[in-house]
C-alpha cells in the first residue's frame, strides 16, 4: 500500500463505453475488489442513473451522488463501505434531474473534481462507473480522471462507440486542456469458439495494440454473481472469470507507481 510520505494522489479511472452491454460495471465492479483484496484502497463513484453498481455489490444507502453533486452533502454521509478497503458512492433515478441542475451552473464540468477533492488522499484508486451516453456526468467523470478503461464486447458496433468516445475525449482535451486518453482497451465476453470474436479482437488488436489488457473471456458466473449481488471472487473464486479478473487486477497492480 502506497505511504503516506510518497502518496502523490489515487489513480483515477473512468470505466466507460458509450455502447452499453460491454460489461462495463462488471469491470469496475470486480476489478475493484480484486484491488481491495490486494490491500489498496478504492472507492467506486456510479455515476450512471441506473446504479448497478452498488446494485452489484448488494449495497444501499438514501444518499447518492445526487447528493455529494446537487445537495452538496458531507461525503462521510454518502460513501457507502461495501468491502473491506472498497468504498462507493453509489448512484440512483436521482441522478437525472441533476443534468438538468448541472446544466445551469458555471464551470459545471468542473463540479465532481471539486466535490471529491477533499476525500483523494484516502484512496489508492478511484474508479468511475459511467453512463453509457454523452452527458454532463460523463464530462465531468472524464475531466476529473487521468486515465480511461474502455471495455469493448466482441461485437461490431463495440467499434462504434470508441470512435465516439475517442472523438469526444479529443474534444475534451482540446478545451480543457487535458491529457486523458485510453490506457487500458479490456475485450470481454471473448469466446474463442466464434469467428465473430476473434474478427473484432483481431480489429481491436491491430489499432490499439499498445493498450489491450487482459481479456475477459465469456463466463456464465460473471452475470450469476452479479444478480448473486456479489462480485466473481465471492460467487465463483475458481472460475475462469475470477481468473481473468484476477489477472487484470495484477495487471494494473503491476502498472502502479509503487
Amino acid at each position: 500500500m502506497m505511504s503516506s510520505s510518497n502518496f502523490s494522489g489515487p489513480r483515477k479511472v473512468a470505466v466507460i463505453n458509450y455502447k452499453g452491454g460491454t460489461g462495463k460495471t462488471s469491470t469496475v465492479v470486480n476489478l475493484a475488489h480484486g484491488l481491495a483484496l490486494a490491500g489498496r484502497r478504492v472507492l467506486i463513484v456510479d455515476t450512471d442513473p441506473q446504479g448497478s453498481s452498488g446494485y452489484h455489490l448488494g449495497v444501499e444507502s438514501d444518499k447518492s451522488l445526487y447528493d455529494v453533486l446537487i445537495e452538496n452533502r458531507d461525503l462521510d454521509d454518502c460513501i457507502v463501505h461495501a468491502r473491506p478497503n472498497l468504498d462507493i458512492i453509489i448512484a440512483n433515478e436521482r441522478l437525472f434531474p441533476a443534468e438538468i441542475s448541472l446544466s445551469r451552473m458555471d464551470n459545471r464540468e468542473f463540479l465532481l473534481g471539486q466535490r471529491l477533492a477533499p476525500i483523494e488522499r484516502r484512496y489508492d484508486f478511484i474508479i468511475l462507473d459511467c453512463a453509457p451516453s454523452i452527458n454532463v456526468l460523463n464530462q465531468n467523470a472524464l475531466i476529473y480522471s487521468d486515465e480511461i478503461f474502455l471495455p469493448v464486447s466482441m461485437e461490431y458496433l463495440a467499434l462504434v462507440g470508441i470512435r465516439q468516445l475517442l472523438n469526444n475525449t479529443r474534444i475534451i482535451n482540446k478545451i480543457f486542456k487535458k491529457d486523458i486518453t485510453v490506457t487500458k482497451l479490456i475485450p470481454t465476453f471473448i469466446d474463442r469458439r466464434k469467428k465473430k470474436s476473434a474478427t473484432v479482437l483481431k480489429s481491436l488488436t491491430r489499432v490499439f495494440e499498445s493498450v489491450i489488457s487482459t481479456h475477459i473471456r465469456s463466463c456464465v458466473s460473471v452475470a450469476e454473481a452479479s444478480g448473486a449481488r456479489q462480485t466473481i471472487f465471492e460467487y465463483a473464486p475458481k472460475s475462469k472469470g475470477a481468473e481473468d479478473y484476477g489477472a487484470l487486477t495484477q495487471e494494473v497492480l503491476n502498472e502502479c507507481r509503487n
